[in-house]
């Protein structure tokens, strides 16, 4: 028989762990990792020139794989930025320090993925074979925060790349962003990574929450459903 477990803690770790997946999954697929220095209107991803070019100048943004440009057939309307993947195979991105980053976020956002996907069930089923699932998600929640940091320490040796270069100017380098700002997707990737060291630690409290002699004795009452703060 099912026992619905429900307590304040592990609603919590659950809802941290689908938000971090979800996080980190946005930030690998935004193009919004890098914002290049301003360029002119109908320059592609050309720098401005010095005596042309519109008055109102755009920033590219480039990401792992994908980048944004102002489309210079669209002159009137506000939706007129390009945004997709400038690579079309898994060679084609730039760096292969990126090609190494895509690698270890895509491992550590499937981890994640899983562990979002089983946390929705541990309100029902709390062990799998003897082993606690709280734990077993959270070493695996460990685990992905360690591919994710080996991801994002990787990703800024490539700021050297010549695609990096176009958009951030001849002063970008590894570890040095030259023109180039850092975007939104970058800090949220980083935000997630912590998040997820945080998950990995709650898990244990969420476990504690869920065995403890209080839920054990509803348990013994014949309470199918027990709701806890």
């Amino acid at each position: 028989m099912c026992h619905v477990i429900v307590t304040c803690r592990s609603m919590l770790w659950t809802l941290l762990s689908i938000v971090v997946a979800f996080a980190e999954l946005i930030a690998f697929m935004s193009a919004d990792w890098l914002i290049g220095k301003a360029r002119s209107r109908g320059s592609g991803v050309e720098p401005a020139g010095p005596g042309g070019g519109s008055p109102e100048p755009y920033h590219p943004t480039l990401g792992i794989y994908a980048r944004c440009i102002r489309n210079p057939g669209v002159q009137h309307f506000q939706r007129d930025t390009l945004c997709g993947p400038y690579a079309e195979s898994f060679g084609e991105i730039a760096s292969g320090f990126w090609q190494a980053t895509a690698i270890f976020l895509a491992v550590g956002i499937f981890i994640l993925c899983m562990v979002a996907l089983v946390s929705v069930f541990t309100m029902c089923v709390q062990s799998i074979m003897k082993k606690s699932i709280f734990n077993v998600c959270g070493l695996l929640q460990g685990i992905a925060g360690l591919f994710l940091i080996l991801g994002l320490i990787l990703y800024p040796a490539g700021w050297g790349c010549q695609k990096a270069i176009d958009y951030c100017g001849h002063y970008a380098s590894a570890y040095k962003p030259g023109d180039c700002s850092l975007g939104w997707a970058f800090y949220t990737a980083i935000g997630g990574t912590v998040l997820t060291f945080i998950c990995a630690v709650f898990s244990a409290q969420a476990e504690i929450a869920t065995s403890s002699d209080k839920v054990q004795e509803e348990i013994e009452e014949g309470k199918n459903l027990i709701c806890l703060l």
